[in-house]
Parts: structure tokens; C-alpha cells; sequence
């Protein structure tokens, strides 16, 4: 009996030892992924890739202030670039489109104006074939935004853009999906790309959803894709 007792904590012993030997493996290759993964997110911060959404819905240091027909009639662009959105199932009509870039955090920027909406500068341009990423708010401290209701769009609704030429471009909703914030950001890539490949995509975000006063913004990103009709 004796020998089985040693035998018994002889395997437990090395049992022991192995664990704790994948243990500090396992430790290594967090670690040495880690170090990557932030190196990596360092040398790409600013860039389309690295763009985050935790910053779009948050009320602090937005201009509540309307937009007049003309503030709408003196906003000028270069002919390639995106002058106006207009919605008209959610009464949007010639909303100024303003270029934005990303936060020094790597996070999409917003226009100022609660009433106006964010193009990303590093995404397409209309016509090009590509896709274009633009953001707006749900809205400010008293007043609802210019993105207030883009979760109650269709597949099939309509989205017009009118660029610095004055060429009109229509796009057809075919997604509409709303994430947390997290998820969100992890599934932030899929609107650098058009949601049918070799057509020309238009793809919107705002925040929806439940506001937590902890955090200053709302916990859900409503994400939009659209394509361009013939």
C-alpha cells in the first residue's frame, strides 16, 4: 500500500510541474502577442484600419446651433467631394457633408454641428468606385441630431449625395445592424468596404440605444450600408 502512496503523489507531483511549465508559456506568448498587438495599433493609429467609433455619441462640445438654407447654400467643396446627404424618409434634406479625420486616440472624428455629417477623409469619394464612411450625432444636450432616426432605415430606402459638382448619386440600403459599443469597434472594418463587393457602398454610423451618464454616451453604434443604384 505503501508503494502505491508514493506512486499516487509522485504523478501528482509531476502533474504539478507540467502545469505550471504550460502555465508560464502560456504567459510568454500572451505577453509577446500583447506587445505586438500594441505595437502594431501604434504604428497604424490615424489610419482607415485603425479608426474606432467610441467617440461619435458622446453630447459634450457640440453646436446645437440650426442650419439655415443659407448656411446649407454657402458650403462649398472640391468638385470630387461630398457636399450634401439627404434622406427623405427621415426628413433629411441637404445636410452639409464636412471632411473629418480621427482623434489622436485613433477614434472616427465628428462635425462639431450636430446638424451636419462627418465624412472620413481616408475613405472613398463618390464616383470612385469605392466606399465612403460618414458619421453624424443622434444629437446634443436638447436637440435630436441629424442621424436621430437612421435606425429605423429599410432595405430599400434611399440615400442621396450630392457632390462639390453638383452630380447627384443615389444609394439603396441593404444593411441595417446595431452593436455595443465593443462589438461595434470590432466590427468596424466591414465599413471601409462596400456590402456588395464591385459596387460602390455608402456606409453611416451613429449611436443608438440606452444613454449611460457613467460614460457620457449612448452604449450601442447603428451601422447603415448602402449601395449605389443604377
Amino acid at each position: 500500500m505503501s508503494g502505491n502512496d508514493i506512486k499516487i503523489k509522485s504523478k501528482g507531483h509531476t502533474s504539478t510541474i507540467v502545469w505550471i511549465v504550460i502555465g508560464v508559456i502560456l504567459c510568454i506568448v500572451a505577453a509577446r502577442i500583447l506587445i505586438w498587438e500594441h505595437n502594431y495599433y501604434s504604428e497604424k493609429e490615424g489610419s482607415a484600419r485603425a479608426a474606432s467609433v467610441s467617440s461619435i455619441t458622446t453630447d459634450d462640445e457640440v453646436d446645437e446651433t440650426d442650419v439655415t438654407d443659407q448656411m446649407k447654400a454657402e458650403h462649398v467643396v472640391a468638385a470630387d467631394r461630398p457636399r450634401y446627404l439627404s434622406i427623405e424618409k427621415l426628413g433629411i434634406v441637404n445636410a452639409r457633408v464636412l471632411s473629418v479625420g480621427t482623434t489622436s486616440a485613433g477614434q472616427l472624428g465628428t462635425p462639431l454641428g450636430i446638424f451636419d455629417v462627418g465624412w472620413y477623409t481616408e475613405s472613398s469619394k463618390p464616383g470612385t468606385g469605392g466606399a465612403m464612411l460618414m458619421d453624424g450625432h443622434n444629437g446634443g444636450p436638447t436637440k435630436e441630431g441629424v442621424f436621430k432616426h437612421l435606425p429605423s432605415l429599410e432595405s430599400g430606402d434611399i440615400i442621396k449625395l450630392e457632390r462639390g459638382d453638383g452630380k447627384i448619386f443615389n444609394y439603396r440600403v441593404v444593411e441595417n445592424l446595431t452593436f455595443s459599443i465593443s462589438d461595434a469597434n470590432t466590427n468596424m472594418s466591414m465599413m471601409f468596404f462596400s456590402a456588395e463587393p464591385g459596387i460602390e457602398g455608402l456606409n453611416l454610423i451613429t449611436c443608438t440605444g440606452q444613454w449611460s451618464q457613467a460614460q457620457r454616451t449612448y452604449l450601442s453604434r447603428n451601422f447603415i450600408r448602402a449601395v449605389l443604384t443604377e
